[in-house]
Order: C-alpha cells, then structure tokens, then sequence
C-alpha cells in the first residue's frame, strides 16, 4: 500500500519556477511507476510527466515538454516535478500518483493518488 503526499505549489510569476514533490508512504513505492497529472475546473485530468520505477524511462506531455523534468529518489520515497519556464496556462491542481504498471499511470488509472497542490502562474 502507497499513500502520496504533493508539497511545493504555489503562486509564481510566468516565467519562474517550482519544484513540486511527492512524499510517498509504504515500502513499494520505489517498485512503483510514477506519475503527475494536473485539472483546472471543467476539465479533464491531463497526463504531464511520468518515470519508471528504475528512473531511466520518463515520458512528458508534448505541452510541457522541454520545461518540466520528471525525477525520483527512491531512497527517500519521493518524487519530484521540475517546472521551469511556467506559464499562465500551467495553471492547475496538480496531482501524483503511482501504480505498478506504467500503462495504468499513463492512462490516469493508478492505485494510488496524492490529494493535490495548486500551482497558479500570474501573467
């Protein structure tokens, strides 16, 4: 069993940054394919970044592409998002999650999910 915990969002100028974290609980975290998502109001979960459980596979949204950096640090049960270059656009809930199987984490089906940290980008 995984419990998450998302820490690091806040308000920043377009064109700063944040590092968002994941804390995670339970002693198969570092097994598990991890991912970050993001929601604003009447939209849809979209998929922003994920990494596998070794850290050597990561997958991005074409959208964040370029200014965002997925990482982990099994040792430490954490995850991170990287998030440079923000745009007002990039502003959301966003959330992590982990799962197993990276198929599932890709297709905002993971077990587990943090309860989310809001990132607001002032134009």
């Amino acid at each position: 069993q995984v419990q998450l915990v998302e820490s690091g969002g806040g308000l920043v100028q377009a064109g700063g940054s944040l590092r968002l974290s994941c804390a995670a609980s339970g002693r198969t975290f570092s097994n598990y394919a991890m991912g970050w998502f993001r929601q604003v109001p009447g939209k849809e979960r979209e998929f922003v970044a994920l990494i596998n459980w070794r850290g050597d596979i990561t997958s991005y949204a074409g959208s964040v592409k370029g200014r965002f950096t997925i990482s982990r640090d099994n040792a430490k049960n954490t995850g991170y998002l990287r998030m440079n270059s923000l745009k007002a656009e990039d502003t959301a809930v966003y959330y992590c999650a982990a799962d197993s199987r990276i198929p599932t984490v890709i297709a905002g089906k993971s077990d587990y999910w943090g309860q989310g940290t809001q990132v607001t980008v002032s134009s």
